[in-house]
C-alpha cells in the first residue's frame, strides 16, 4: 500500500476515533504511531513514543505553557475579574448597552492575563450576566456579549492557541503574543462598536446604568492597577527583549501569586486549588501535544504536507485564493471541533502551503487565530456557546446563538481588514528589540 493511502486511511481512521469521544490527543497519537509503524516497523515507531515524550516534557521553551497557565490560575482564583468588571462599569454602565461593554473590557482584561477563552466565558458568565440581567439586559444579548468577550483569550498575550502554533511551526512565541497585541485590541473596538450600533438601531433594547461618580471610578481603579500593571510588565519584557518568553510566564505567575497573596485573595486553599487547576490544564495540553508531533512524523513520512502544497498551489486560484480556501476550512472545522484540536490537527499540513505561497508565517499564526475564533462562537459546536450554557441552565443553546451573530459578522470584517492590511499584525513583532 503507498505511503498516500495510508495518510487517507490515517485521517479516516482519526475522524472516526474522533466521532467515538476519543480524546484528540490519544486518537492523534494512535493514529500516528500506528502509521509510522506500519511504514516504518513498530519498533522505530515506539522508541518515537518515548523520544518524543521525553522531549517535550523536558523542553525549556515548552515550559512557556504551565507558566501562563499557572498565572491565569492565580488570577482567576484571586477574583480578579468582578474589580475589573466593576471598574469598567463605573466608567461607561450609564451608557446605553453600557454594561455590554464593560463586559467586553473586563474579559479583555481577564484575557490579557489568563489566556484562556474558555476560562473568561465560564468566569464572566458568573460575573456579568447576573448584572445584565438585573437591569433589563435581554437573555440572547447578555449571553451573545459574554460568548463574544471570551474568544479575546485566544487573541490578546498570553494566548495558549499562540504559543502551540509557535511550537508546532518553530515560530518565535514571544513575537507571536506581540503579533497579537493590535489585533486584540482591534477586536475589542470592533465589539464595542458593534454594541453601540445595536444600541442605536434598536430604541429600548438595551437599557443604560447609573452614572457613577467619577469618586467612585477612582475607587474602581484603585482595585484593578496591579494586574494590569502586571500584564504591561510581562509584555513589555517580551517587547523589550528582556525575557523569552518562557521566564515572561515564570516572572507572571510569581507576580499573580504575589498580588494575591499582598491582596489577601490567595489562601491556603486557593493556591492549593490553583496549582491543581494549571497542573491538569497543562497535562491536558501537553498529552495533546504529545499526540500531534507523533502525528505529525507520520504525516512527515507520508509526505502529506507536500502533497497538499502541490495540490493546493496547482489549482491555479493564486495565493488568497488558496489562503480563502484555508480559511473557509477552518470555518467549517469549527463546527465540529474545538480551537486546540483545530490548529493542532491542520497546522502542519496548511503551513507549508502558506509559506510556500509567500506569507509571513507570524502574521498567518494571528488569522488562524481569529478564524479559530469563529468557531468558539458559530453553531453548531461554538465551545464558548457549551460553556456558558454550562453555568447559566436557564438559557436555550438558541438564544445564545441569537446573540452572537451581530458579532460573527463583526469578526468577520476584521478578518477581512487583517487580510487587507496585514501590518496590524507584523508591525510590533518587527520593531521587538533581541
Amino acid at each position: 500500500m503507498s505511503p498516500e493511502s495510508v495518510a487517507v486511511i490515517g485521517f479516516v481512521a482519526l475522524f472516526a476515533l474522533m466521532l467515538l469521544r476519543v480524546p484528540v490527543g490519544m486518537a492523534m497519537g494512535l493514529v500516528g504511531i500506528t502509521g509510522f509503524g506500519y511504514l516504518t516497523g513498530f519498533e522505530p515507531a515506539l522508541k518515537l513514543v518515548g523520544q518524543t515524550t521525553m522531549r517535550t516534557v523536558t523542553d525549556y521553551s515548552f515550559g512557556v505553557i504551565p507558566m501562563f497557565l499557572l498565572m491565569g490560575a492565580f488570577v482567576s482564583v484571586s477574583g480578579i475579574s468582578r474589580e475589573l468588571f466593576r471598574a469598567a462599569n463605573t466608567f461607561v454602565g450609564h451608557w446605553k448597552g453600557g454594561l455590554g461593554i464593560a463586559t467586553i473590557a473586563a474579559c479583555g482584561g481577564f484575557a490579557a492575563i489568563s489566556g484562556s477563552s474558555v476560562a473568561t466565558a465560564a468566569t464572566f458568565s458568573a460575573v456579568a450576566y447576573p448584572e445584565m440581567r438585573r437591569f433589563g439586559y435581554p437573555q440572547s444579548f447578555s449571553t451573545g456579549v459574554i460568548a463574544v468577550g471570551g474568544t479575546l483569550g485566544a487573541m490578546l498575550p498570553p494566548s495558549t492557541v499562540l504559543a502551540v502554533y509557535g511550537i508546532i511551526t518553530q515560530q518565535d512565541i514571544g513575537k507571536l503574543f506581540i503579533a497579537g497585541v493590535i489585533p486584540g485590541l482591534l477586536a475589542i473596538v470592533m465589539h464595542m462598536i458593534t454594541i453601540g450600533i445595536i444600541g442605536v438601531t434598536r430604541p429600548g433594547f438595551l437599557p443604560a446604568g447609573k452614572k457613577a461618580s467619577w469618586h467612585e471610578r477612582f475607587l474602581a481603579l484603585r482595585d484593578v492597577w496591579s494586574p494590569l500593571l502586571l500584564f504591561l510588565f510581562v509584555i513589555g519584557g517580551l517587547y523589550g527583549g528582556f525575557f523569552v518568553p518562557t521566564e515572561a510566564g515564570a516572572v507572571g505567575a510569581v507576580g499573580a501569586f504575589i498580588i494575591g497573596i499582598l491582596r489577601g485573595r490567595l489562601t491556603r486553599d486557593g493556591i492549593l486549588q490553583s496549582l491543581l487547576q494549571a497542573t491538569r490544564t497543562a497535562a491536558a495540553v501537553f498529552t495533546v501535544l504529545i499526540g500531534a508531533l507523533c502525528f505529525g512524523y507520520f504525516l512527515t513520512i507520508t509526505q502529506t504536507p507536500q502533497n497538499a502544497t502541490e495540490f493546493l498551489t496547482g489549482l491555479g486560484i493564486g495565493p488568497y485564493g488558496v489562503l480563502a480556501l484555508i480559511l473557509l476550512m477552518y470555518i467549517v472545522l469549527g463546527c465540529l471541533m474545538d480551537a486546540m484540536a483545530m490548529v493542532i490537527l491542520t497546522v502542519p499540513i496548511v503551513f507549508p502551503v502558506v509559506t510556500s505561497l509567500g506569507f509571513d508565517p507570524i502574521w498567518f499564526g494571528i488569522i488562524i487565530v481569529m478564524t479559530v475564533e469563529l468557531g468558539l462562537i458559530h453553531p453548531p459546536v461554538g465551545m464558548n456557546v457549551f460553556v456558558i450554557k454550562s453555568v447559566i441552565k436557564d438559557v436555550n443553546m438558541s438564544t445564545i446563538f441569537a446573540g452572537v451573530l451581530p458579532f460573527v459578522l463583526t469578526d468577520l470584517i476584521r478578518l477581512v481588514i487583517l487580510i487587507l492590511f496585514p501590518l496590524l499584525a507584523t508591525w510590533l513583532p518587527q520593531r521587538m528589540i533581541g
